[in-house]
């Protein structure tokens, strides 16, 4: 059987940071202004178009988005302005995990 030989330069680039994967977080947002069911369409398509935000999911029942970002493109400030700008001012409900 042949073994397969990795070069030292090619191991060193697959560490280097931006080879690895991109470390995500996930925070839940109170949205209490949402006052309609066509709400979360709204408040979910302006925290996608936000960069590094990968997931976003919204319930209108329990007036919170939680949305999962990489932490080193978005941070929960822009997660915030992004549901503000969309008419639906936010306040972080739980902390980062």
């Amino acid at each position: 059987m042949p073994k397969i030989l990795v070069s030292p330069l090619l191991a060193a680039l697959l560490c280097l940071p931006q080879f690895a994967s991109a470390k995500s977080r996930t925070v839940s947002l109170n949205v209490p202004t949402m006052d309609c069911a066509t709400c979360p369409i709204t408040i979910k398509a302006a925290l996608l178009k936000v960069p590094g935000v990968s997931r976003a999911k919204v319930s209108y029942e329990r007036r919170e988005a939680v949305v999962v970002f990489d932490d080193d493109k978005a941070t929960v400030a822009d997660l915030k302005n992004a549901t503000e700008n969309a008419g639906y001012p936010s306040m972080l409900k739980e902390p980062l995990k």
